[in-house]
């Protein structure tokens, strides 16, 4: 400007400027006058430096909830959890879990140490218990979840035995007195348990039927387990279903339907891909039916075994394969049909991985990952012991939906109002094909992060990636995500954490550990807070930069003694 305060350069020329700056020195610039700060707040300025910057495609509209370009800009730049605040050391092995309560006050972690750890989440993080599970025989823990009230843990661990050896327990510890008020046995250990309410919890059991076929058994069981009356069940059947091919149930969880139609964040809204997303439902009379065996495939098979049996035929199919085929001829007119869908508010979904094409954990093809509605009057452990509502003729339970991902499935999670659930996948070569069930395809080391809808039962968005893991197959374990109601984070075996936006789909931060960080977790009352767990036995805090320049102001500043004692004697 001149001497005068008249703009020495037009408005339309300084944007053209400040359009070849970067976002700093446009703020820098906007503090020489008031036309260059009016300029520098534009809002079709920062719309350009948002796409450009974080180089989100210019079909995504800007978020739902934003006010602003610039104050978009700024959420994404001052509220992601990047800042390493604190490191705790207090594992003495790799830590492989961690969970925060849900007021936030206090967060569990596991280890290969044996032991399960709580701790006061405060400005600055203190250690308020240790509990030590090697003296029940636990190799270690891998696994903690509180309830809903905060009263309660559930921890999960893996016993000692032999290499190949699946078993668990769960402990429930009491965070009052931090007694241990129950143990449940869990088979396999990578079942993990979860909580259905307050004080019942889900675990599992396996039972072996041939070589490659088993019956996985779903249980629900009383936290409190010294109930007095012997006409009070302390445990009940939840769901018995059928394994194909060496595959099992694992990693378990409960969604809550009452918050589906309110989400947090509507993550279809104004997609730019209006071609319909996968569908996993197994209720459809659709043509993806066609693969289970009708009653002229199961009068074909038996054909073939009368055949075998009377020495007429000879065999076409593998041991293995044969077995299959037997295993799924018996189920057929034994399984009890998915239950009719509801739009009761108090179901919940029985989440969990398991598979039908090979043993590999959590590898899905045609397999699926199954999805169960738990009704109202199935979520106490009173009633019938061995189940209700099944027929003499109905062995097993049929999944009410399937997700197939083709791929190796290695994580996932729930965002906080459960619509969505995140999956960590290592994906199968395109066109791969299973014909050896003890021999799954190779897996890629880039880790997809897909998403589902739970209530359209349809997946959404396009695959998050940044992250990789370089573990085979056949060694694969758990990489435990988070969702917070903006963010969604993961480990990764490339000794990083992953920060990723839920609405933009583009990765906002790598947070470095020294090996694998194997868990990530946000605190559920303020999501600019982080920790993640590692490989090296530490757990690291991160907050956001807006959220460390508040804690720093507020700590008070101590006034010098000598500078208070020089204004007395004035």
């Amino acid at each position: 400007m001149d001497e005068g305060g008249t703009p020495l350069l037009p408005d339309s020329l300084v944007y053209q400027i400040f359009l070849s700056l970067g976002p700093a020195d446009v703020l820098a610039a906007g503090l020489v006058c008031r036309q260059w700060q009016a300029v520098s707040r534009d809002e079709f300025l920062w719309r350009e430096q948002f796409y450009r910057y974080y180089q989100v495609a210019r079909d995504v509209p800007r978020h739902p909830a934003a006010t602003s370009w610039y104050e978009e800009f700024r959420r994404l730049y001052d509220t992601v959890p990047c800042v390493e605040v604190q490191t705790l050391r207090e594992h003495t092995d790799q830590v492989l879990h961690l969970s925060f309560s849900h007021s936030g006050y206090q967060f569990a972690s596991c280890s290969k140490d044996c032991t399960v750890k709580i701790w006061n989440n405060d400005l600055t993080i203190s250690l308020l218990h240790s509990a030590d599970m090697r003296p029940y025989n636990w190799s270690y823990t891998q696994f903690s979840q509180f309830n809903q009230d905060d009263s309660l843990l559930l921890v999960s661990g893996v016993f000692l035995g032999p290499h190949n050896s699946s078993s668990g327990e769960i402990a429930v510890i009491s965070l009052d007195t931090f007694a241990l008020l129950s143990r449940v046995r869990n088979k396999p250990y990578d079942v993990f348990g979860c909580w259905l309410t307050d004080t019942s919890l889900i675990s599992g059991n396996l039972h072996r039927i041939g070589d490659i076929t088993s019956c996985s058994v779903l249980w629900l069981n009383n936290a409190f387990q010294d109930v007095e009356s012997e006409n009070v069940n302390v445990v009940k059947r939840l769901f018995k279903i059928q394994n194909l091919n060496a595959s099992t149930i694992r990693t378990v969880m409960v969604a809550d339907c009452s918050r589906f139609d309110s989400p947090d964040l509507l993550l279809d809204a104004g997609a730019p891909d209006n071609a319909p997303g996968r569908v996993f439902d197994l209720g459809s009379d659709g043509e993806e039916e066609e693969a289970s065996p009708g009653p002229a495939g199961a009068k074909g098979l038996r054909r073939l075994l009368d055949g075998l049996l009377e020495g007429r035929a000879q065999p076409q199919l593998s041991e293995r394969m044969l077995e299959t085929k037997v295993a799924e001829l018996l189920a057929q007119g034994r399984t009890k049909p998915p239950e009719p869908s509801t739009a009761d508010a108090r179901n919940k979904l029985l989440i969990f991985t398991t598979g039908c094409l090979t043993y590999s954990p959590h590898q899905i093809g045609e397999g699926p990952q199954g999805i169960k509605q738990i009704l109202p009057h199935q979520m106490t452990t009173a009633g019938p012991v061995l189940g209700e509502g099944r027929g003499s003729d109905a062995f097993f339970d049929a999944l009410d939906h399937v997700i197939d991902v083709h791929g190796h499935i290695i994580g996932m999670g729930l965002s906080p109002d459960n619509r969505y659930l995140y999956v960590n996948s290592r994906a199968w070569p395109s066109g791969s094909v299973v014909a050896d069930p003890m021999q799954p395809p190779p897996i890629a080391e880039e880790i997809d992060l897909l998403v589902f809808d739970l209530k359209t039962m349809r997946e959404v968005k396009r695959a998050l990636r940044a992250h990789r893991a370089y573990t085979p197959n056949d060694e694969c374990f758990f990489i435990f995500l988070d969702v917070s109601r903006d963010f969604v984070a993961s480990g990764a075996e490339d000794r990083h954490g992953y920060i990723w936006d839920r609405h933009y789909n583009i990765c906002l931060a790598k947070l470095r550990h020294q090996d694998v960080v194997n868990s990530v977790v946000f605190s559920p009352q303020e999501q600019e807070l982080l920790l993640t767990a590692s490989d090296d036995a530490t757990i690291k805090a991160w907050r956001s930069p807006r959220a460390v320049r508040v804690h720093q102001a507020r700590r008070p500043r101590p006034r010098p003694f000598f500078s208070w004692f020089a204004s007395q004697r004035r």
